[in-house]
């Protein structure tokens, strides 16, 4: 009996490993460059997802050594993958040939009680996403933008003064970056996305706190849930997995209540105002706005999708552009010297002033190109497409991955690329910048449509601190320490910076 069972063991074994053999020789077929140290079953997922060596440093050796360049194949699991490096073909993907490329890797959330995930934006697909995306562009243009200004230059002026307390209270000198740039950007979405007062800065042990807390991290039970649901979404729908967490759950009822409470009279001018002002404009006949239904379920989550998209990003990228400015005096000196040509007084800071200011958008653009948090964007292929100028053909439900860090590296369009030089993106400079080779926001039509919110707000509170501190680096914390946790590109949770008042 033992020696049956041992058999049919071994060649349940051979059988897996042959169709997992089978399956991982799709690009070798297609004479596509495949990465290597291809593993059975999995692929190159334990290459991708290893704390030993995060994705993006990978990556970039297989862009580098293994025709990544250009283009490659690699697996997840058994599904193939193609790293498109070119910048000329990654334009194509993204904006000329949009229509064959229209979504990007999506997640079905079959169960009813997860329905909310299958209306982010990020998530949608095809008119669905067309639709939502029409009818939530209009929330982003440069006047809503400055109609909200006063909503975000106060919850930086609150920052200033949270540090100023701690600096007075308990002799704080030097403050850790992602925590407290974490406390800004979560009081911003607070405020813009759910129309609420977080108290983050008061009470840093408050509920709001705590579910953005465990919201961010990303821990085992969340992996293998990101995992199955990637690998097998139906065993998971068999299985009746939930993927939304009670943290989810709260923001949700948060963004219900507030929506009750604007119904009854209240107003704020914030993101959640403009989604609702757009559903009852719809209603009217002679309406300009998009008729696609923007109903209460669309609503709820593109406002939970700011916590998603917004709070981690940018509070990263605002850590990273101060730890570049307190590295680099020079830099820092040459920024503040711009503000105060601009702005007299922090208190008299404007949406113009802000958006006027050369040096800080070269200074904010030069660090995205270094670290940018979001290192590869993803599209998925909609309709058959033929790479121009080779044989390769990319088949429905393919995807392909442009890895953003390496571009942003390769010296071929960035000279001295390791170099922080915020000249590179000085209006004078602008010509020496290839097409295609910037996307820290990706491009096209399904670009991150948060960015010039994203940019507004680290441009201000980077001017607030500048007109308010000097930066500098932490003695023995001169070089940038990236965190290990998987995801994101993120400095470490330990990295501090000193902040010494002006005046």
């Amino acid at each position: 009996m033992w020696l049956t069972t041992l058999f049919l063991f071994a060649l349940l074994l051979v059988l897996l490993w042959a169709y997992s053999a089978h399956r991982q020789s799709y690009w070798a077929k297609r004479r596509v460059p495949t990465f290597p140290k291809t593993l059975p079953l999995i692929g190159h997922l334990s290459h991708m997802m290893s704390k030993k060596r995060q994705r993006w440093e990978y990556i970039d050796e297989v862009y580098r050594k293994h025709g990544g360049s250009t283009f490659c194949g690699y697996y997840e699991f058994l599904q193939p993958i193609l790293l498109v490096g070119d910048p000329e073909l990654a334009k194509l993907i993204l904006i000329k040939d949009f229509d064959h490329f229209v979504d990007r890797r999506t997640f079905t959330f079959p169960l009813e009680e997860d329905d909310v995930g299958n209306h982010f934006l990020t998530n949608a697909t095809g008119a669905h996403w067309k639709g939502i995306r029409s009818v939530l562009s209009p929330s982003f243009t440069s006047g809503r933008l400055k109609g909200m200004f006063p909503l975000v230059a106060d919850k930086a002026d609150k920052l200033v003064d949270y540090l100023l307390k701690l600096r007075e209270e308990k002799g704080a000198s030097s403050f850790a970056l992602k925590k407290t740039f974490g406390l800004y950007t979560l009081e911003v979405i607070a405020s813009c996305a759910f129309g609420m007062e977080s108290g983050t800065m008061e009470d840093e042990d408050s509920l709001f706190n705590q579910n953005v807390a465990k919201f961010s991290k990303i821990g085992p039970l969340r992996m293998l849930k990101f995992i199955l649901f990637m690998a097998a979404p139906k065993l998971c729908q068999l299985l009746r997995i939930r993927f939304i967490q009670d943290e989810m759950i709260f923001f949700m009822d948060v963004v219900k209540e507030s929506m009750a409470q604007r119904k009854a009279g209240l107003y704020r001018g914030d993101f959640l105002d403009l989604m609702m002002e757009a559903q009852v404009d719809q209603e009217n006949p002679s309406s300009k706005m998009p008729k696609y239904p923007l109903t209460e379920k669309i609503i709820v989550a593109n406002s939970v999708l700011f916590i998603l998209a917004g709070f981690d990003t940018t509070a990263t990228t605002i850590s990273f552009v101060a730890f570049l400015l307190a590295k680099y005096p020079e830099v820092q000196q040459k920024l503040r010297k711009e503000l105060n040509g601009l702005i007299q007084e922090p208190s008299e800071m404007t949406y113009q002033g802000i958006m006027e200011a050369k040096y800080l958008d070269a200074c904010l653009s030069e660090t995205l190109r270094m670290y940018s948090p979001a290192h590869f964007t993803e599209r998925q292929c909609t309709k058959e497409y033929k790479l121009p100028g080779t044989d390769v053909v990319i088949a429905p439900k393919t995807v392909v991955s442009i890895p953003i860090h390496s571009i942003h590296h390769d010296e071929r369009y960035w000279s001295d690329p390791e170099e922080f030089r915020p000249e590179r993106f000085m209006p004078e400079n602008a010509g020496e910048i290839k097409s295609g080779t910037y996307i820290p926001f990706g491009v096209g039509p399904r670009n991150c449509i948060g960015m010039r919110f994203a940019q507004m707000e680290s441009k201000l509170i980077i001017a607030k601190l500048l007109l308010n501190f000097e930066l500098s680096c932490v003695p023995g914390s001169e070089d940038l320490e990236l965190s290990r946790q998987l995801g994101l590109m993120r400095p470490s949770d330990t990295l501090e910076i000193a902040f010494k008042p002006l005046r």
